[in-house]
C-alpha cells in the first residue's frame, strides 16, 4: 500500500509539473516582452520635461525594438514655418537599443524601465498597434505641446489595448498645466524660458489637469504605471543609470532683472528727465515697440497658428499690439498721442488691480514691466498734452 502510495505521489507530481509547463507556456506563447522607457529631463529646452518610448522583445525573431513617437524631420525645407505655426508632423520610428541609449548617455540622461504585465493577447494587441502604426501615413500626427505629445500617445495606446487606468489623482486637486510646467522649469534652472512660455501660453495651460491629462508628461505617466500595480511584471528598472547633476537655482532672476530696470528708469527719470529727453524719447520708442511687437506675435501664435495651448492669451490686455505704431508717432506732437496713452494708462491700472483675479496667471516678472509701461505712459500722457498746449 504505501508503495502504491508514493507512485501514484509521482504521478501527480508529474502532472503538477506538465499543467504548469504548459500553463507557463500558453501565458507566454506571444513570446512578447514590453515595458514603458522613461528618459530623464535634458538641459535643453525641448529636452526639459523628458521622453516616453516603448521596448518591445521578441523572443520569436530576436528582435528588439523601441518605438518612439517623438521623431521630427529636421530636414524638412519648412520645418521653421511649420514649427511655429504648429503644422509640424511628428511620426513614429523604430530604432535598436543601443543607439536610443547611446544618444541618452551623450546627453547624460538616465533611462526607466517598466516592463508590462500583460496576456499575450494584450501584449500582441499593443504590437499589432504599433506596428500599422509605422505603415505609411499612419505614422504621422500633428503634434501639440501638450495635448498630442510621445507621452500622451503612448498612454492611450496603452488605454486602448490594455484598458490601463490610473485608480488615485498623480497631482493635488486644482493642480493646472501651468504648475506643471512650472516643476519642471524650476528644477531646470530655466527661469527665462519659464517667462518665455508664460507669456505665448494662454490661460487654457491654466485649467486644472484630470488624472488623464496629467499623464502629458512622461514622469507622471512613469508614476501612474507605478501606482497600476496589475499592469506591471515588475518594479521599475534602470535601462540606462547616469550621474545626477544639479542644476543651480536662479528661478527669481527675470523678476529681479525687471524690478531693477523699473527702480533704474524712475529714478533716473525723476533726475534727468529734461536734460536727457532725447534719451527717453529713444528709450520710450524702444520700450513700446518691443510691446507692441510682441502683442503681435501673442495674436498671431492665437489666430495665425495651431497650437491650442496659446489660444486665450490673456497677456494681450498689456502687449497691445497698437503700441508698435504709437512706438513711432510719438516722435511727433499729434492730438491724438495724449487719448491714446491716457487710455493706455488706464487700461495698465486696470490691469494691475486685477492682476491675480484674472483667469490666467502671469509671470511675477511681468508685475514690474506693466509697472514700467504704465509709468511711461503717464509721462508720455503728460509731455503730449503739454505739447498740444502750446
Amino acid at each position: 500500500m504505501p508503495q502504491n502510495l508514493l507512485i501514484l505521489r509521482r504521478i501527480l507530481l508529474l502532472l503538477c509539473f506538465l499543467t504548469g509547463t504548459f500553463f507557463s507556456f500558453a501565458q507566454d506563447s506571444s513570446r512578447l516582452r514590453i515595458s514603458i522607457l522613461t528618459c530623464a529631463p535634458g538641459g535643453e529646452l525641448y529636452a526639459t520635461f523628458g521622453h516616453t518610448a516603448i521596448r518591445v522583445i521578441d523572443s520569436s525573431t530576436q528582435r528588439d525594438i523601441i518605438f518612439n513617437y517623438g521623431t521630427f524631420d529636421f530636414s524638412d525645407p519648412d520645418f521653421y514655418t511649420k514649427f511655429i505655426r504648429g503644422k509640424l508632423l511628428y511620426f513614429l520610428s523604430a530604432e535598436d537599443p543601443a543607439s536610443f541609449a547611446y544618444s541618452y548617455q551623450m546627453d547624460n540622461r538616465s533611462v526607466w524601465e517598466q516592463e508590462l504585465n500583460l496576456s499575450p493577447a494584450q501584449k500582441q494587441a499593443l504590437f499589432n498597434a504599433l506596428l500599422n502604426n509605422m505603415q505609411g501615413d499612419n505614422r504621422y500626427y500633428q503634434y501639440d505641446f501638450l495635448f498630442d505629445n510621445c507621452t500622451t500617445r503612448v498612454s492611450e495606446l496603452l488605454s486602448k489595448t490594455t484598458g490601463f487606468t490610473v485608480p488615485q489623482p498623480l497631482v493635488p486637486k486644482g493642480t493646472t498645466y501651468r504648475n506643471m510646467l512650472h516643476e519642471y522649469l524650476d528644477k531646470g534652472n530655466q527661469p527665462w524660458s519659464k517667462l518665455g512660455i508664460d507669456l505665448l501660453l494662454g490661460s487654457k495651460i491654466d485649467e486644472p489637469v484630470s488624472i488623464a491629462s496629467s499623464m502629458f508628461l512622461p514622469d507622471y505617466l512613469m508614476k501612474g504605471l507605478d501606482s497600476s500595480k496589475p499592469l506591471l511584471a515588475k518594479p521599475k528598472t534602470y535601462f540606462l543609470q547616469t550621474p545626477v547633476i544639479e542644476a543651480g537655482n536662479s528661478m527669481y532672476l527675470p523678476t529681479l532683472v525687471m524690478s531693477v530696470l523699473l527702480i533704474g528708469i524712475v529714478l533716473l527719470s525723476q533726475w534727468k528727465q529734461e536734460q536727457w529727453s532725447l534719451f527717453f524719447k529713444i528709450l520710450d520708442s524702444a520700450l513700446f515697440y518691443i510691446t507692441g511687437m510682441a502683442g503681435i506675435l501673442l495674436l498671431f501664435m492665437w489666430i495665425g497658428t495651431d497650437h491650442k495651448a496659446c489660444s486665450n492669451n490673456y497677456n494681450l490686455i498689456w502687449a497691445l499690439p497698437t503700441h508698435a505704431i504709437a512706438a513711432f508717432a510719438l516722435w511727433k506732437k499729434r492730438k491724438w498721442m495724449h487719448t491714446y496713452f491716457k487710455v493706455s494708462s488706464l487700461v495698465y491700472i486696470i490691469v494691475l488691480a486685477s492682476w491675480w483675479f484674472l483667469p490666467q496667471e502671469f509671470n511675477p516678472a511681468l508685475f514690474y514691466f506693466v509697472l514700467l509701461l504704465l509709468y511711461r505712459s503717464v509721462l508720455q500722457q503728460k509731455w503730449h498734452a503739454h505739447a498740444r498746449s502750446i
